[in-house]
């Protein structure tokens, strides 16, 4: 199983950004992340500075965002939705894409789904709730 260390996360993102600004080669996984980089410009001067992105702390007391976590949930949900996995997601993610006409939108959206499931799992100290998440999903959808 594949589990980086916050280092080697913070560089694979640093390393994407600096080969797209090089007009370097990407692997299929730093075009993917390269995709949702771009749609983040607010991240750009730290993705390109590596050090200073290892020695960045961002935490929610402050009200700051991590974009590490933040865009490796845009994948995580991105692979969710091309492989249907929980069974329903891609119908629902298209739908909810649709309701809000912006399919980044829709990953923001989905995200507030999964940290929910993800915090109720470990609050219940149960596994997370698949069908619930996307029942979730769907409930947004609806609007």
């Amino acid at each position: 199983m594949f589990n980086p260390s916050r280092e080697e996360v913070r560089r694979f993102f640093c390393q994407a950004w600096g080969k797209h600004l090089k007009a370097g080669v990407l692997t299929p996984l730093e075009t993917m992340v390269l995709d949702w980089m771009l749609e983040h410009p607010e991240y750009h001067a730290l993705f390109a500075d590596e050090e200073g992105a290892l020695e960045q702390d961002c935490t929610p007391e402050r009200g700051e965002t991590n974009p590490f976590l933040h865009l490796s949930m845009h994948l995580s949900i991105a692979e969710q939705v091309s492989i249907d996995q929980p069974p329903g997601i891609r119908q629902a993610y298209e739908a909810l894409a649709r309701r809000l006409d912006s399919p980044h939108a829709a990953h923001h959206r989905i995200m507030e789904c999964l940290g929910q499931m993800l915090w109720n799992a470990q609050r219940s100290g149960q596994p997370p709730d698949a069908e619930a998440y996307v029942e979730d999903i769907r409930r947004a959808a609806r609007g």
